[in-house]
């Protein structure tokens, strides 16, 4: 691993970057019909190391369970957003209010990190 160690504001940075990655292959996984599909599998299987190889980093400045948290928000919001507006997937009421929750949480962890 680097020995690179990011200051708060490169971390949070990293962390922005690796979360993208997340919806990135979260969204991809579908297109690659169970990694029967080489080039769309080889594309989700890069995408997940880079996104856990940035979020290892932000992890060296940030409290792992606020990065963590972060990481996983950024995704689940980006990938139900990405399901209804490009797959298709139905926008209920529920359901936007559970992605509001979610960003709610994510910003607040954001404050009150303490980093």
């Amino acid at each position: 691993m680097s020995s690179f160690a990011p200051s708060t504001a490169q971390a949070w940075a990293l962390l922005l970057v690796a979360g993208l990655l997340e919806i990135g292959w979260a969204v991809g996984m579908k297109s690659t019909d169970g990694f029967t599909r080489w080039g769309p599998s080889v594309a989700v299987l890069v995408a997940a190391l880079l996104s856990f190889y940035l979020l290892a980093l932000a992890m060296k400045t940030l409290p792992v369970g606020t990065a963590y948290a972060v990481w996983v928000g950024i995704g689940a919001v980006g990938a139900a957003v990405l399901g209804v507006v490009l797959l298709g997937e139905a926008p209920s009421l529920p359901r936007i209010a559970s992605i509001v929750l979610i960003v709610a949480g994510v910003i607040g962890l954001g404050l009150f990190s303490g980093s």
